[in-house]
């Protein structure tokens, strides 16, 4: 990727070319129908609501594979139950550009967690249990007032254990008029089962790959198979959406985004992780590598996790860069729009945070 990347110009808007391919990765907004709207127009998506609800009587959702009732509210390594928690609901002004455009993306953040990541930077909300939970009709009310202020998207983070009660509520924010494109923002600890369910609802997965080695995962995310069930569903979600594309003015309409933070000292992880993109998805990948990471949680404070302990530094995320263009993927995510509004202030009635952009 060039220091100055080349732009594909359209209607007076200038996306950069690894989003829009010159054009080739660049689809019509006029026709798109979000999935999950002739789904339930079929009553596919009311059946694998009801189908995903009642798996909660012995829980598999996650590669954690628990087998505890938690529709009866027994609770597993998840620690959750018949209910999602959510933390906050907001618009994003965060997330990647094709996310966020000029109204933010409308993020529900879940509380709690499946992984145990001793890195993790929202540690609150995925450890501590953050947030209050909602039934589906308060869920669906969520997506429908993130919708109602001008959200470009609903983005569900931290999805992988709540995925029936996801179901549950789009059934009923359907129902009342939800039509945003469904964003699954995920550290890719999913089941195939959960992304069998997200089949043809989902427009756009965005997995985290964190790490390949099943020692580090064991270590890092106290999961040895992380790695071994990242691999499974990011698949799975390609085939299912393929490769990113886009609107006109840049917005993401379907397709894969992956993400991938890069850690110290963990540059092998990221080879192997890009080289399996390249080789098992496809070279037009879209992929945000990404370099924000800190220590936190008990990677700041735990002897056995020292190494995890400073940041990336720049030739760590520079090296990064050059191991994924050297697998062959050219499709990076860079900031090109300026558009954050300062100070903006949004109140959502149904959540608990008020949250300040800028």
């Amino acid at each position: 990727m060039p220091c100055r990347e080349m732009s594909f110009h359209r209607r007076n808007h200038i996306l950069p070319v690894g989003l829009s391919g010159g054009g080739r990765f660049v689809v019509s907004r006029k026709n798109f129908v979000p999935a999950y709207v002739r789904a339930f127009e079929e009553g596919i998506l009311q059946e694998r609501a009801t189908e995903a609800i009642e798996s909660l009587r012995s829980c598999r959702v996650c590669p954690r594979d628990c087998d505890i009732d938690r529709f009866n509210n027994k609770i597993g390594v998840c620690k959750s139950g018949r209910l999602a928690r959510v933390a906050s609901a907001f618009p994003h002004f965060g997330e990647e550009d094709c996310l966020r455009g000029w109204n933010g993306s409308g993020t529900i953040f879940f509380g709690w967690c499946n992984l145990r990541c001793v890195f993790c930077q929202n540690f609150e909300t995925s450890q501590f249990g953050e947030g209050s939970e909602v039934t589906a009709s308060e869920l669906a009310g969520i997506m429908l007032d993130l919708q109602r202020i001008g959200c470009h998207n609903i983005n569900f983070v931290t999805p992988e254990h709540v995925v029936p009660q996801i179901l549950e509520g789009l059934v009923i924010a359907v129902e009342r008029g939800l039509r945003l494109p469904l964003v699954y923002n995920t550290s890719a600890y999913d089941s195939l089962e959960s992304i069998r369910w997200m089949d043809d609802l989902i427009d756009i997965y965005m997995p985290d790959f964190k790490l390949w080695d099943a020692e580090h995962c064991r270590k890092y995310l106290v999961a040895s198979n992380y790695a071994d069930a990242a691999r499974k569903v990011i698949a799975a979600m390609h085939q299912q959406v393929g490769e990113l594309r886009v609107d006109e003015d840049g917005f993401a309409l379907r397709g894969v985004l992956v993400r991938h933070l890069v850690m110290p000292g963990l540059l092998d992880d990221t080879r192997e992780i890009m080289n399996w993109i390249a080789q098992n998805l496809s070279r037009d990948s879209y992929v945000n590598v990404m370099d924000q990471y800190y220590p936190a949680h008990k990677a700041e404070m735990e002897p056995r996790v020292a190494e995890l302990n400073r940041g990336v530094t720049d030739h760590e995320f520079c090296s990064a860069i050059e191991l994924a263009r050297a697998a062959g993927l050219w499709r990076f995510d860079i900031r090109w729009r300026n558009v954050v509004p300062h100070g903006a202030a949004v109140w959502l009635p149904r959540v608990q945070r008020r949250v300040v952009a800028g």
